[in-house]
């Protein structure tokens, strides 16, 4: 069974929009942390970093979706 081209593009744009989601939550549990007073430094890195590759991996997944253009 053969994907067409549209499956691919909704598919990636729920993969997108699900790391999105992530990337908030990530965002909402980072600011409470932090407010807390003395976080867990380590936990809060390891977020961090998470919260970073995410961005990384939605930019990646977007650039997948705009089309080619010639130069």
């Amino acid at each position: 069974m053969m994907v067409s081209e549209q499956d691919e593009m909704d598919s990636l744009n729920s993969r997108i929009e699900s790391m999105r989601t992530e990337h908030r939550d990530l965002d909402l549990v980072i600011d409470r942390l932090t407010l807390e007073g003395s976080p867990d430094q380590l936990m809060l890195r390891r977020l961090k970093k998470r919260k970073l590759l995410l961005k990384d991996q939605i930019a990646q997944l977007e650039r997948q979706l705009e089309p080619d253009i010639p130069a």
